[in-house]
């Protein structure tokens, strides 16, 4: 449900309709990317829609009967539906990927870019050998925009892996790089579930401190992306096909709620 993320969801929407009057025992939707995830919530008292309960309502009322995503926004969002939706993370193949790529003396140390990632670099921090953990106190500004303040560890001479679940106009990573950059980090490289990429990230990214930006193919990459050589995909085919092999054959998908 990725841009033209109000086609996707429509086409999404008659795709289970037609399963379902064509006696689909089962419809499970797999939601890579689960567009609006980020208004879930109504900000103090803005009259504004919590479009994320809305997509959740459309696929109850069509009858999907299960939802699978990854990396949402907020886990909350499962609460909206009436219907098993279970959230798995790209944490494992990120994994893989680091460590495909460091070397033996590397001092790798995983930045969360704000308070609310914590968990989610905890979580990677934990799949590398309990790798060091630091934080990035940030105020933001607009929206969108962010000011990096301070950072909250020892990064001087470390590698440092900053992992997130979005990345829009990317003007909080690219601050966060140049912060780590100027307090003495080796290498900045960011690892990100879903390339929203959208104004002026691409150039901002192509002008930044961030020696590679890591993402997964949840959302396809636009041209422009595509020619940014800072940018480099990982697939989420393979945890992907390990949920639904176990959904298929009614397993536990604990062990990808990681």
């Amino acid at each position: 449900t990725c841009a033209p993320t109000n086609s996707n969801l429509m086409e999404l929407m008659l795709i289970t309709d037609a399963l379902k009057r064509s006696s689909a025992a089962r419809i499970t939707a797999i939601l890579p990317y689960y567009g609006y995830a980020r208004q879930d919530r109504r900000v103090r008292s803005a009259r504004v829609p919590i479009s994320a309960k809305v997509i959740a309502d459309m696929m109850n009322s069509v009858g999907v009967d299960r939802v699978l995503t990854v990396d949402l926004h907020s886990e909350s969002i499962q609460g909206f539906f009436d219907m098993p939706a279970d959230n798995v993370y790209a944490t494992k193949i990120m994994h893989d990927d680091i460590r495909s790529r460091s070397t033996a003396d590397e001092k790798i140390l995983v930045v969360s870019p704000d308070v609310g990632g914590v968990v989610r670099a905890r979580a990677l921090a934990k799949f590398l050998d309990e790798s060091e953990l630091a934080i990035i106190d940030k105020r933001r500004a607009t929206a969108n925009e962010s000011e990096v303040m301070n950072i909250i560890g020892d990064v001087e001479g470390k590698s440092c892996i900053v992992p997130d679940d979005i990345i829009d106009t990317a003007g909080t990573l690219c601050n966060a790089a140049q912060a780590l950059k100027d307090a003495g980090a080796s290498k900045v490289k960011a690892y990100i579930t879903h390339p929203v990429l959208s104004g002026p990230a691409i150039e901002r990214i192509s002008n930044s401190s961030i020696d590679e930006l890591v993402v997964t193919n949840s959302i396809s990459l636009s041209t422009e992306a595509e020619k940014c050589s800072k940018i480099r995909v990982i697939s989420l085919a393979p945890t992907i096909a390990e949920c639904i092999r176990r959904l298929n054959n009614e397993e536990s998908l604990s062990a990808l709620f990681l």
